[in-house]
């Protein structure tokens, strides 16, 4: 099959990539800011997607399309030219890929575009799934703009999978990966409280799950890429520290976070409650790999960053 991949250098991109050329896919690459051979090329300035790399110049060859592109929600305090930039390259790049499925004479069959638990705001215990209604906040808003952006391909009659990832643990997660020293020397510490829901899922499972989306008639519209048990922030913790041989006895209260930070990012993305269940890819019969936070932390710090296990293949 042929698939088109956008975000193919990011954490999740280079491993499904890795995963469908493994499978003997052929997998052409959305990128940034210039055309090449065999891709398609994003002009954020003047927002437009450029097809004429691929073959054919447009869609029509392309059976399915992932669309993983988004700047990184860094840590630290967000500018309006931050939170600009985020937005477009989640919001702006998902209208012009979905207009471009649309206008397809031969369309790809499925369109699985990234999203995130984010969608929920912080809901407390709340138990979320895929009918649950969105929160607010940056986040919750982008959320819904970025999956609100896929509009145009679905009313092509496409099918679209809006998939709402949950931490991806990797030691090449950004948020895992500032921790992980600290962590080593002992000093990992529980965010505020430590009893806010952590919804996570193994980099494995999220690739696994990203192709089950694809190839899976039954999941249509937003699937929530999380494992099947999530887990306060001190639980969470506890495992990162066990991972490495080391305790967590530490705390880290919400003002110090604040007045690092700052509040926005605190309370959207470092102390949100998510409970997030993956309702839509139990019920269509996807299998976890990693079920269990200390197995799968065992094996994100276990990895080299990016990397992609293939089944049976002990090299890779």
């Amino acid at each position: 099959m042929r698939m088109l991949v956008s975000g193919s250098g990011g954490l999740i991109g280079r491993a499904l990539v890795a995963r469908l050329e493994a499978d003997g896919h052929l997998v052409h690459r959305v990128i940034r800011d210039g055309a090449i051979p065999g891709a398609a090329a994003f002009d954020l300035a003047t927002r437009r997607l450029d097809l004429s790399g691929l073959p054919g110049g447009s869609l029509d060859r392309i059976d399915a399309v992932f669309h993983l592109s988004g700047e990184p929600l860094t840590p630290r305090r967000w500018s309006e030219a931050k939170r600009e930039r985020v937005r477009a390259s989640r919001v702006v790049t998902t209208d012009l890929l979905a207009r471009a499925i649309a206008a397809a004479d031969t369309p790809p069959a499925v369109f699985v575009s990234a999203s995130a638990v984010g969608y929920y705001g912080s809901r407390g215990d709340e138990l979320l799934d895929e009918t649950s209604t969105p929160g607010s906040g940056f986040l919750a808003d982008l959320c819904r703009a970025w999956e609100a952006a896929a509009a145009p391909a679905r009313d092509a009659g496409i099918r679209v999978v809006n998939i709402r990832t949950g931490i991806v643990l990797s030691r090449a997660n950004l948020l895992i990966g500032l921790q992980l020293p600290l962590f080593r020397a002992g000093l990992g510490a529980h965010l505020g409280s430590g009893r806010q829901w952590m919804s996570w899922i193994a980099l494995d499972d999220t690739v696994g799950a990203i192709i089950h989306a694809a190839l899976t008639p039954a999941v249509d519209g937003p699937c929530n890429l999380t494992a099947p048990h999530p887990a306060r922030n001190a639980e969470f913790t506890e495992a990162f520290a066990r991972a490495v041989h080391r305790r967590s006895r530490l705390g880290v209260p919400g003002f110090v976070l604040e007045a690092a930070m700052g509040r926005e990012v605190v309370e959207d993305v470092i102390l949100a409650s998510q409970r997030a269940l993956p309702r839509r890819l139990t019920e269509t019969g996807f299998d976890f790999s990693f079920s269990c936070l200390d197995d799968a932390f065992a094996a994100a710090l276990a990895k080299r960053p990016g990397t992609f296990q293939v089944p049976g293949d002990p090299k890779s």
